[in-house]
């Protein structure tokens, strides 16, 4: 589904992601992690076609991302971002048409097909009772299921999301991944997603990316990835790992600073 070959990225004459590597199979979830500043955001966006790469290749669906058309793109990705912006106004129903667009040629209008899809994209959010609500009243985790609603109305194959928990509560963070998931498992829809918090990466990822310093640290599945000597290395941190009865991903509980 996505391969990323030997990617690097700088930012004037300074590389921020350097020799970069991993794959995604169709429907997986991968995570990538890593410390502030480490790059997630930056590959993540060069993935999307927002930040230009100087070396590497992206390859999409078996073609190279640099031969694809913008249209063709948004046609088969959806990136969002940290905090996405719209129109205080405007209505979720209209928020979610924009996934539209993409389909239809500039003169376009949406027909009854478009309507459907919009329809079938709020119910899948769970937001069909707030299709006439403005964004601006909604709740956190409201407006959030609004964008990933807008997204699945696009019909991308493959959905990217830059720290989609960020800026929510603990509630609200646990009710945006599980409807991820949801349409993972319900859509076979692959997921790529930066991700602050460890034991969420542990917990709704297939597969983990860690990233130091622009480079590939790390690469695997939770339990591979998950371990105190991983985190030691790569946080300065002193963690215990732990399993529980009710998740079969490993947990980890942070401990101290690794004093230098």
């Amino acid at each position: 589904m996505l391969k990323i070959e030997q990617l690097s990225v700088r930012y004037e004459q300074k590389e921020v992601v350097h020799n970069f590597s991993f794959e995604v199979a169709k429907g997986e979830i991968l995570s990538i992690i890593g410390p502030n500043g480490s790059g997630k955001s930056t590959i993540l966006k060069a993935i999307a076609r927002m930040q230009p790469y100087n070396e590497g290749t992206i390859i999409f669906d078996g073609q190279n991302i640099r031969r694809l058309s913008s249209k063709d793109i948004a046609k088969k990705m959806c990136m969002l971002s940290q905090k996405n912006q719209a129109p205080t106004d405007i209505s979720v129903k209209n928020l979610v048409a924009y996934g539209r667009y993409p389909h239809k040629k500039w003169f376009e209008r949406l027909n009854a097909e478009d309507d459907a899809i919009i329809d079938w994209a709020l119910e899948k959010t769970h937001l069909t009772h707030y299709r006439e609500k403005p964004i601006a009243a909604l709740s956190g985790g409201e407006a959030q299921r609004a964008w990933i609603a807008m997204a699945l109305a696009q019909r991308p194959q493959i959905l990217l999301l830059d720290e989609p928990t960020t800026y929510l509560d603990i509630a609200h963070q646990h009710e945006v991944l599980e409807l991820v998931r949801e349409l993972n498992h319900e859509m076979s829809m692959t997921v790529v997603m930066v991700l602050h918090d460890l034991n969420q990466a542990s917990s709704y990822s297939d597969k983990i990316v860690v990233v130091k310093d622009g480079q590939r640290a790390q690469v695997g599945t939770p339990e591979e990835v998950m371990t105190e000597k991983m985190i030691q290395q790569i946080y300065r941190m002193e963690a215990e790992i732990q399993y529980v009865s009710w998740d079969s991903a490993p947990r980890i509980q942070l401990k101290s600073t690794v004093k230098a």
